[in-house]
């Protein structure tokens, strides 16, 4: 098959460990050089942690893949310094259009609202995100220590470390480390290695991908087809990819013979059948799969921590894999930069699981019943499904039915135990636990965005528009606070009297657009706290020094129930109330 990308190849090094008698100690290893692997290495690198990352194989991924990133999963990687590349090279959607049989029933916008930096989704090949995540990594390498073609053999977890034995053409050798990171992927080896399982449901249905290289008059939109004339009675999904790559992923049921299907004969006459005999194409891969929503029951064993597919796998519809796994890892590296840094009790770490497991929950939630609606197991729910469809043609209430995959969302900490206080006549959507909305700002008379102004350390978003006498007293009182929290930064909504732009690592930027006002329901001296991942923790209409600083501990885990002696460490997840 033709292809119009080529996999650079990594170069091997010679460990060397090989040439020392002890065994070498590092904070963290992490097992897994895929998307969420390096995602984890550069955020803990740009945190000031090393990091020693173990692949066996010396490469980014074959075909497509993951190919649809939401626009919380750019934001995440433009707070890793990897956001702008993806943008540069995707291509940039945000509507869809749903079809039934021969007719369109209706189309959708995903972010309908201006003044953001991101669009809603790109689509890229995930190679292309790989090469992207390991040219960033390179660029850490004083904190990365990037090594190909070394695998993990053996893992020894105990309560206070682990240890792995790796092997290499040039010999074996083992590395100890404090917390160890898997992220080798949905058929974990890590996983089989220290008798844990994901459970879940395995849905019998195949599915065909075929990557095909075209020039076509289809727009840049999200095509899917119910029970379409050129493939009855199954259903088919369209993207557009860059370098006239278009993605199509058919329906092919359970019966089938995934051998069979993957033959470029067998793979033509389907596209041919859809596109048109006028059109020509090039198939540059094609796979086919089935797929499980499953996921660990508990994400943490020992200092053993499992992220992405490793520790919760979804159907590709709704684009939810890469974009959660992406979420896993920025929930989970700013806390163990704090644990290893000190500043937080170990206690924090457990909050890891309390989180995600609410957010693999939500989003296997959602990707079962996409799956359901989109391929239904008995006449009545196809009847439903039918129906529901004719009826979105002329009914809004309709279209709420039809799931034909929930595009990711980003994910809200509802009920967590890191969240501190809320107050009335705020935004709901901005609640504790939310992401942390972007809006355009000044900073020092140059446009820039809201969100690069937040990230990596906790942050007060404060409405400083507050008179000369008020300003006074809250100085006094945030400089107090400023001088003992020094992972603390102000950043001031202006304009703002001189005595609070005064203060220690404060920044002061103009709501230029009025949309930090709108979206936040900011008012004078009111405020946000904001985690180092962008998530809210806390808001006030009357921010106090001593609210803040409560609110600090709580979410650096301070006021958490300490890990008794008796308490198993790969339980340490359900000391919480579910998040």
């Amino acid at each position: 098959m033709p292809t119009t990308y080529n996999n650079p190849v990594y170069p091997y090094r010679r460990p060397p460990e090989l040439d020392r008698d002890d065994i070498r100690h590092c904070p963290v290893v992490i097992v897994g050089a895929g998307p969420t692997g390096l995602a984890a290495a550069i955020d803990l690198a740009q945190q000031g942690l090393d990091c020693l990352v173990l692949d066996d194989n010396n490469t980014v991924s074959v075909g497509s893949r993951a190919i649809c990133f939401a626009k919380r999963t750019l934001e995440i990687l433009d707070r890793l310094g990897a956001g702008q590349p993806m943008i540069d090279k995707g291509v940039t959607w945000q509507h869809g259009r749903v079809f039934f049989q021969e007719r369109e029933v209706y189309d959708f916008n995903l972010l309908p609202e201006e003044g953001h930096r991101m669009p809603a989704f790109i689509n890229l090949q995930q190679y292309y995100f790989e090469e992207y995540l390991v040219d960033r990594a390179d660029a850490l390498a004083e904190r990365i220590d990037l090594r190909w073609k070394h695998k993990v053999t053996a893992v020894d977890s105990q309560p206070d470390h682990s240890q792995v034995t790796v092997s290499t053409q040039d010999g074996e050798y083992r590395l100890s480390c404090d917390y160890l990171l898997v992220a080798d992927g949905a058929n974990s080896k890590i996983r089989d290695m220290l008798g844990l399982e994901s459970k879940g449901q395995i849905f019998q249905d195949h599915f065909l991908i075929a990557d095909v290289i075209m020039k076509a008059e289809f727009p840049t939109e999200r095509w899917f087809w119910f029970d379409p004339p050129f493939h009855p009675g199954q259903s088919v999904l369209l993207h557009k990819q860059p370098d006239n790559v278009w993605r199509i992923d058919f329906q092919l049921g359970w019966d089938t013979d995934p051998e069979e299907e993957k033959k470029e004969e067998n793979i033509r006459p389907r596209v041919q059948a859809m596109l048109g005999e006028d059109v020509e194409f090039e198939l540059e891969w094609a796979s086919v799969y089935t797929f499980r929503c499953r996921k660990m029951d508990n994400f943490i064993h020992n200092r053993v921590f499992f992220v992405g597919d490793a520790a919760h796998q979804v159907s590709p519809f709704g684009a939810r894999g890469a974009n959660g796994a992406l979420q896993s890892t920025e929930n989970l590296a700013w806390k163990l930069a704090r644990v290893l840094k000190g500043r937080a009790p170990e206690a924090l770490l457990a909050t890891y699981n309390t989180e995600r497991q609410h957010g693999a929950a939500e989003n296997i939630l959602n990707s079962t019943r996409a799956t359901d609606f989109i391929t239904p197991k008995s006449r009545i729910s196809r009847l439903f499904r039918d129906t529901t469809l004719e009826l979105a043609e002329h009914y809004p209430f309709a279209r709420r039915l039809v799931n034909s995959g929930r595009l990711s969302m980003p994910c809200r900490y509802d009920g967590s135990p890191l969240n501190g206080p809320d107050a009335e006549g705020f935004p709901r959507e901005l609640r504790p636990g939310s992401p942390a909305k972007d809006a355009p700002v000044r900073l020092a008379g140059k446009d820039a965005w809201l969100l690069n102004q937040l990230g990596n350390r906790f942050v007060l978003l404060l409405d400083g528009r507050v008179d000369s006498a008020r300003a006074e007293t809250l100085a006094t009182d945030l400089g107090r606070l400023l001088d003992e929290r020094d992972d603390l930064d102000l950043l001031i909504v202006g304009p703002a009297p001189h005595a609070l732009t005064e203060l220690p690592r404060s920044t002061l930027v103009e709501d230029a657009e009025t949309l930090i006002g709108e979206r936040y329901g900011l008012a004078a001296g009111s405020g946000y706290l904001i985690r180092p991942d962008q998530h809210v923790t806390a808001r006030w209409v009357e921010i106090s020094a001593q609210g803040i600083d409560e609110a600090l501990q709580r979410a650096l885990g301070t006021r958490l129930a300490p890990l008794s002696s008796d308490t198993p460490r790969d339980n340490q997840g359900d000391r919480h109330a579910t998040a």
